[in-house]
């Protein structure tokens, strides 16, 4: 079989929609991948390599059922990651590869600050890639059934890896979610995007800065990234709003923005015709941002609404700009009282999502609008108040 044909028979299975079955018997599981993999087009030789030793990481489903962090508002969720180190570092390194940035930029058009920003967060620089084994995080996280339709595709791009002798069954090590080298990429997204930049002939996204940062530039043009745009800038507001007219998913132009009182804290606003949406992460009391279109290719790399913010947030402050002015937003919920918040708004017919104590987006447009039935300002930011009015009902 031609490379080419094999290629397109690959991402045939990588984008099938069939490739969400998980659970059962882990034998059966395991013998119905190597069967696909066979019908791929790859050896059986080839196949019992890759798969030999294979285990379930029951370390995987632990760091997948817990991550914690992300229940902390954005007031104490973004100091906490941009921490001096990271800036410290951070500057260090835009300075190292200003002439990388520089050749990145002309070609993609993605910022300096961006990419660095995802290169701190992510692994501190390439300093903390992770320990599991890469390999056996994908079968783990396929096999599992909350969301086998991302992982199973990437066990068949890191087969291809591997024939590639661009991926180690047994020594390739990333994250628990499967990620792999300095800024993090899935197997599938190292084969669409990944870049040789530094000429050896091979991409490696473990040890050389180059290929990570020009392979980090790529993918983000791929899900949409505008070149040499804007992504996120702190404001101001000269009066009150409607406050449910706010969040990701209420689009403006720039001139109606500015016409609701909405000006840059620090720099202008862009041309009047460009779209962008005001998000108040703690309420209107707490700092407040335009997200413009690239904003939202940042949730392509991570789902988190909190993370994204403090990534585009980290971003802007790498190339200049000051910390965010945190305001003083009303106490927030606490885990368990989330929890209850999002049961109770469930039980009223409202979308939340999985109930989890994290405020997401759906939990906060929910939260928006019992706000507004409520005659309360609709700024999607739960209080204790809200709570006991809805507990009280």
């Amino acid at each position: 079989m031609t490379f080419i044909i094999k290629v397109l028979i690959l991402m045939i299975f990588l984008n099938s929609a069939a490739l969400g079955k998980c659970g059962g018997e882990f034998t059966q599981f395991l013998s119905d991948i190597k069967e696909e993999s066979l019908g791929i087009g790859y050896t059986e030789q080839t196949v019992n390599e890759f798969f030999d030793n294979v285990s379930l990481s029951s370390e995987v489903l632990k760091a997948d059922r817990a991550q914690g962090i992300f229940l902390k508002p954005f007031n104490e969720f973004a100091p906490r990651l941009i921490s001096d180190y990271r800036i410290q570092h951070g500057k260090k390194n835009l300075k190292k590869y200003s002439s990388t940035f520089d050749k990145i930029e002309k070609i993609y058009g993605v910022s300096r600050g961006v990419l660095t920003s995802f290169w701190a967060l992510e692994t501190d620089f390439g300093a903390v890639q992770g320990k599991f084994n890469t390999r056996d995080a994908l079968i783990t996280l396929a096999f599992d059934c909350r969301r086998p339709q991302i992982f199973r595709p990437q066990i068949f791009a890191a087969l291809e890896l591997f024939v590639r002798n661009e991926f180690s069954p047994n020594e390739t090590r990333g994250a628990w979610a499967g990620e792999i080298g300095m800024v993090q990429m899935l197997p599938k997204d190292i084969l669409e995007n990944g870049i040789d930049a530094d000429g050896d002939g091979k991409i490696n996204l473990q040890s050389s800065t180059r290929d990570a940062l020009f392979s980090a530039a790529k993918m983000l043009t791929s899900l949409g990234w505008k070149a040499n745009e804007l992504w996120l800038q702190e404001v101001n507001l000269t009066k009150e709003i409607d406050w449910f007219e706010t969040g990701t998913d209420r689009i403006k132009t720039v001139r109606e923005w500015k016409s609701l009182g909405v000006s840059g804290k620090y720099t202008d606003l862009p041309e009047a015709s460009e779209n962008a949406s005001l998000i108040l992460p703690q309420g209107r009391q707490g700092p407040k941002f335009l997200a413009y279109s690239n904003f939202n290719v940042f949730f392509e790399w991570n789902k988190s609404f909190i993370y994204v913010l403090t990534a585009a947030h980290f971003a802007n402050q790498l190339e200049g700009s000051p910390s965010f002015t945190p305001g003083n937003p009303e106490k927030g919920l606490t885990k368990n009282q989330m929890k209850l918040l999002q049961t109770k708004l469930k039980k009223l017919g409202y979308e939340v999502g999985e109930i989890d104590g994290i405020l997401g987006s759906k939990t906060r447009r929910s939260v928006q609008e019992i706000q507004r039935v409520l005659n309360q300002p609709a700024d999607a930011w739960p209080t204790i108040e809200l709570l006991e009015l809805l507990l009280n009902a």
